[in-house]
């Protein structure tokens, strides 16, 4: 019980102080006036102040409160290095025995994971709002168990108490990371982009961890270059970007032996591929309407460059124009199809035949080119099954299709095949026409597929449409020479523009129109798994590998002809890799190397200013883990060896108050009464007058 002193004065604080001025002024003028009583006239004005201002007796039941201490744990993915979560484990339940023994004690333990969006370690937000739960009045301390790499120092609390880092790791712990400098986001296809690299060491690094260290790159999921690199020096790789579309760049650095993790010895870089310019060489064989159509269609995107190349007379035709009037310049075929055939990415030859205008040999230089990566599209006519085939000359080797001689002539509109309604080419291309199909083709030659995909046909389910690759390149055959009339809306037309675009894709080889592809998406920690392919037969489950090496068969569901996904939540940041079959990939949830794993040598510094303000300490638990927890004097050294100190707090909680006054009010007016009578007689009746001395007789 403890009692004080309270005041509820009967008049406001303002007449108060007026009062006690005037009651001043009184005892100053008594004073002045050498009254023998001023002091008890003061005296009674002082106890009349005093019983105005009513004071009391407060009287307050208290029952005394534990003591808290904080535990806050970190459990982010830099504490499962090595033997950290066997430390951690130990330490806490040493913290929670030492906490346990002391009398008025409790322990809040507060684990905290890896934050999201690769927020790091957030531990001081955590102490934060748990000492928003307590009251601050009974924290007697606070204790960190981590490795002290802490990514919220700024929002660390004022503490009331010492705190602690009880601190993970070896001192003779070292670890070795990749660093990706610098990176474009975009890059020219075929053009030399730079990435900007460093691998770094840290911690105490052993004498024979080497001064250099083998890096693989890879792009998409082959492995295309392994170089011996300068440890702690910035090295400059050029990159050449194959295809247009995101590249996924994987940058792995080997594994050293004794280093922490390798967690951070990869990163993955994404790269967009983009084209200068689509370079395309269109050879019309003659004059018809769909010529116009296909050059129109290449000249309105800014992004073409176009050489075409008609032949307006045949070698057999005598019509007596001179050959300077046939074209403004000589056109360079020698140069085209020899020198600087592989500066094209396209080459079309639309109704094209054989009349010796390009030799036999230019057309070989054109299927070598094929062979070598580059692209071919035939849009087929009439002379397709004759005599004068391109069939029948040396690009004929690499076709996908035979002609078998006959011109088809009626009308007729074109379907998919089952294939055609898995290849990303012509996939959903007949979601949305016109009632009863697209708009009818008048003609069509008669193939033969010998290699290849089908994916559409014409009269009587006869290929209309072949895709194919060769070597390294790919080659595609349209049985008609009227896809114009798509693009003139004949009888409703057709997806002329879209079909074209997606087959000049494909033929430049977009990921994203790969008939075989394996991808993997991530959207915060959802991911999405996805697989295309033209085969009817389920492509299975796919494997993926996590980060830490684990590995998970996620099951494949058909959404669509030709689409199979798997979704699910990543549990850990970092590079996974995804396999099925002869397909992999790579992708990254958050970055590749998290912010956890940045620096992984354990320390104390980063916490250091908020521990020194707060007068705690760093014990590192290799060297003492039997720690021991005392109790010490506020603002006496919270750290000894081998000990940590917290600070009692002594808090309580009132049970009840009682207020009684200090005094009964007939009494604060007797002892004012009595000192004023007491001041009366004392000037008056109890003092002897001194009148004036009258004078004595002469006894006379």
């Amino acid at each position: 019980m403890t009692r004080s002193i309270v005041f509820d004065p009967f008049l406001p604080d303002i007449a108060l102080i007026v009062l006690a001025v005037l009651a001043a002024l009184i005892i100053l003028f008594a004073l002045m006036r050498g009254l023998g009583g001023w002091w008890l006239r003061g005296l009674s004005l002082v106890v009349l102040l005093v019983a105005l201002a009513n004071p009391s007796v407060e009287r307050e039941d208290r029952a005394p409160l534990s003591d808290i201490v904080l535990a806050v744990v970190d459990a982010s993915a830099s504490q499962r290095i090595a033997d950290r979560a066997d430390q951690t484990s130990a330490a806490l339940d040493r913290l929670t025995a030492e906490v346990a023994a002391m009398p008025d004690t409790d322990l809040r333990v507060i684990r905290v994971g890896d934050a999201p969006d690769n927020g790091g370690t957030r531990l001081m937000e955590a102490l934060a709002q748990a000492m928003a739960e307590e009251p601050r009045a009974r924290i007697a301390g606070a204790f960190v168990i981590s490795d002290g790499q802490v990514h919220d120092m700024a929002a660390a609390p004022d503490m009331p108490a010492p705190m602690h880092l009880l601190q993970t790791g070896h001192p003779q712990d070292w670890d070795r990371r990749l660093i990706v400098k610098n990176a474009p986001a975009f890059g020219i296809i075929g053009e030399e982009v730079r990435l900007t690299l460093r691998i770094e060491d840290q911690g105490a690094v052993p004498a024979d961890a080497g001064a250099t260290a083998a890096v693989t790159l890879t792009l998409g999921a082959d492995t295309s270059l392994t170089v011996q690199v300068p440890i702690n020096q910035n090295l400059e790789l050029p990159l050449k970007l194959s295809h247009g579309g995101m590249n996924v760049v994987q940058i792995a650095v080997a594994p050293a032996e004794g280093e922490l993790t390798d967690r951070n010895n990869a990163q993955i870089v994404q790269i967009n591929g983009v084209r200068d310019r689509l370079r395309v060489l269109l050879v019309s064989g003659e004059p018809h309407a769909g010529e116009r159509v296909w050059r129109n269609l290449l000249k309105s995107d800014p992004s073409v460059d176009l050489v075409h190349f008609t032949i307006l007379r045949p070698p057999e035709k005598l019509d007596g124009t001179p050959v300077e009037e046939m074209s403004l310049i000589a056109f360079p075929t020698r140069e085209l199809f020899m020198e600087k055939i592989d500066d094209f990415d396209l080459i079309i030859f639309d109704r094209y035949r054989l009349r010796g205008i390009l030799p036999g040999l230019y057309l070989e230089n054109v299927r070598d080119y094929v062979r070598r990566g580059g692209t071919v599209l035939v849009a087929a006519g009439p002379e397709f099954a004759g005599v004068e085939s391109l069939a029948r000359s040396p690009l004929g080797e690499i076709m996908p299709v035979t002609a078998t001689g006959r011109v088809l002539e009626e009308p007729y509109r074109a379907t998919l095949t089952e294939t055609g309604r898995r290849h990303p080419v012509t996939e959903g291309l007949d979601d949305g026409p016109v009632e009863g199909g697209w708009g009818s083709f008048l003609r069509q030659v008669e193939l033969l597929p010998t290699e290849g995909e089908v994916l559409m046909n014409g009269i009587g389910g006869r290929p209309l449409l072949v895709l194919d690759r060769v070597g390294e390149g790919r080659i595609a055959v349209l049985g008609t020479d009227q896809l114009w009339l798509w693009g003139r809306g004949y009888e409703g037309g057709g997806p002329q523009l879209e079909l074209t675009r997606r087959l000049a894709h494909w033929m430049l080889k977009e990921p994203e129109l790969e008939e075989e592809a394996l991808t993997g998406q991530a959207d915060g920690s959802h991911v999405t798994l996805e697989r295309r392919t033209v085969s009817e037969t389920p492509p299975g489950d796919a494997l993926v590998t996590g980060p830490d090496g684990s590995e998970a068969t996620v099951p494949l569901t058909e959404v669509q002809p030709g689409r199979y996904r798997a979704e699910f939540e990543a549990t850990e940041l970092g590079l996974y890799r995804v396999a099925q079959g002869d397909l992999a990939s790579v992708f990254a949830v958050g970055p590749s190397a998290p912010r956890e794993f940045e620096t992984t040598i354990a320390s104390g510094q980063p916490m250091s200013g908020a521990i020194d303000a707060s007068g705690g300490g760093v014990l590192r638990l290799a060297a003492d883990a039997d720690f021991d927890v005392r109790r010490i004097g506020e603002g006496r050294t919270a750290e000894g060896r081998g000990w940590l100190g917290i600070t009692p707090r002594g808090a309580f909680s009132t049970q009840g108050v009682t207020v009684a006054p200090l005094l009964p009010g007939w009494l604060w007016l007797v002892l004012a009464a009595g000192l004023i009578v007491l001041a009366w007689l004392r000037e008056g009746r109890f003092r002897r007058p001194h009148g004036p001395e009258l004078p004595r007789g002469n006894g006379t």
